[in-house]
């Protein structure tokens, strides 16, 4: 099958890329501008374009199927050939569900959790040596690729996203998956930017439980109000199976989960992973893995990239990086942080650069996210406003937001790096909070 793919470099789209070809598909792309790792990762593949741009002659009658980014836009070139020729124009998660669709699908959604989720079901059964497909947002220790798609295994394990799915798709991707089996983690408003109101956000959640396949199963977070209300009003027939936060303890700064086999501990800590732990033990356990074996490979789990991630400095200062950018996932993060190193001076660093979380009808979801830290920073770059063509924000307005004492507020890279190279990284923990790189900061110095 020869495939090509408008907007290749894309972190979703490449590792597709990728894994089609080692199914051994024809697969060739296009982008204007690819950076690393997707630049290395498809060069070793020998799929990486030979030049940066959009180039219609790529597209010929011989494609059977054009895969389209989100990154590309309605009037890209390509787009119009593929639509001019009548090829088969699929979206991201459209052509995932067509590798799919005989296959029992199991997806993993939630505003928040949902990448950790996948990570620590794909560890239980990479552990235990069951093959399954999959598709998951983040790089997971022992996987070369974060696609796997196959001809034989029975299961594909997909993380369900709700942001939208192509430039000429508005459908929430986890809507066209179908799935046999699902978990829902929590809703908190995100991507304000194309939901523009709480509840056309909560549509998407109720849609996608009124998508599960008649007598599926929906594995569900039963501390999440809002959760709660979407299963309870859903009228399609499945299987309802709730978790809830176990219970746990700190013993010499180390999680143990608390178990009928006894304490077990972990490489993970907050009380939000502790939730996402209980979500995937029972997805594993549709999928057959008994709680005996779950405990065995979750306790050398150490979390997927960017979630929680420990950060190796070269002064061997303690400092975590992870990817929350939205009020939820701020206030989780910063609370499990807050727990886990009580007595230290706790520094908490949080660059906004979404269009959500720049915008100021958004940011009130921020009040007292960052309570508990010693030191809190907020970063915002001006220029990237202007780039977003959003109105310009002042630190003042910042902090009247999120109602912290003291909160410093920075709205260029080169204040921020200043102030950073004051600190002494060996005195007191840290955690950097961002989906960017906080203008290019190194954290390993």
């Amino acid at each position: 099958m020869k495939t090509h793919f408008i907007a290749i470099g894309g972190s979703a789209m490449h590792n597709l890329a990728i894994a089609l070809k080692d199914k051994g598909y024809e697969v060739s792309g296009s982008d204007d501008a690819i950076f690393e790792p997707s630049k290395s990762r498809l060069e070793k593949k020998e799929i990486l374009p030979e030049e940066l741009g959009w180039f219609p002659e790529k597209i010929t009658p011989h494609i059977d199927a054009v895969i389209l980014g989100m990154h590309a836009h309605q009037d890209n070139p390509e787009l119009a050939k593929a639509k001019e020729l009548g090829l088969k124009i699929y979206s991201y998660p459209e052509f995932l569900y067509e590798q799919a669709k005989n296959k029992t699908r199991v997806v993993i959604a939630g505003s928040h959790g949902k990448t950790t989720i996948t990570s620590m079901i794909l560890h239980v059964l990479n552990f235990h040596q069951k093959d399954v497909d999959f598709m998951v947002g983040a790089q997971l220790e022992g996987f070369d690729c974060m696609v796997k798609l196959t001809e034989d295994n029975d299961f594909m394990v997909l993380e369900g996203d709700e942001y939208l799915s192509s430039p000429i798709d508005l459908r929430s991707k986890f809507l066209l998956y179908q799935p046999n089996i699902a978990l829902m983690s929590g809703i908190a408003w995100d991507h304000i930017n194309v939901f523009k109101t709480f509840d056309d956000y909560i549509e998407q959640f109720r849609k996608f439980v009124a998508s599960i396949t008649a007598g599926g199963v929906l594995v569900y977070n039963e501390e999440d109000a809002e959760v709660v209300k979407v299963v309870e009003n859903a009228e399609n027939y499945f299987r309802k199976i709730p978790y809830k936060t176990p219970e746990y303890e700190i013993v010499n700064g180390k999680v143990h989960l608390k178990t009928e086999m006894g304490d077990i501990p972990l490489s993970v800590f907050g009380a939000h992973n502790l939730l996402n732990l209980e979500g995937a033990r029972h997805i594993c356990h549709t999928l057959g893995i008994m709680d005996e074996d779950f405990y065995e490979a979750i306790m050398s789990f150490k979390g997927a990239s960017k979630r929680l991630e420990k950060v190796e400095r070269e002064d061997k200062g303690i400092l975590y990086k992870d990817f929350a950018h939205a009020p939820s996932k701020v206030k989780a993060v910063v609370k499990a942080f807050c727990e886990q190193f009580k007595d230290e001076k706790k520094y908490g660093f949080l660059e906004l650069h979404t269009y959500s979380s720049l915008n100021p009808v958004f940011l009130e979801q921020y009040d007292h996210a960052m309570d508990g830290l010693d030191e809190a920073v907020v970063f915002y770059s001006e220029d990237a406003l202007k780039i977003k063509r959003m109105e310009p924000i002042s630190p003042e307005l910042i902090k009247e937001m999120f109602k912290k004492e003291n909160l410093r507020v920075f709205t260029n890279a080169e204040d921020l790096h200043a102030y950073w190279e004051t600190l002494d990284k060996t005195k007191g923990v840290y955690m950097m909070m961002s989906s960017g790189n906080f203008g290019g900061l190194d954290l390993t110095k």
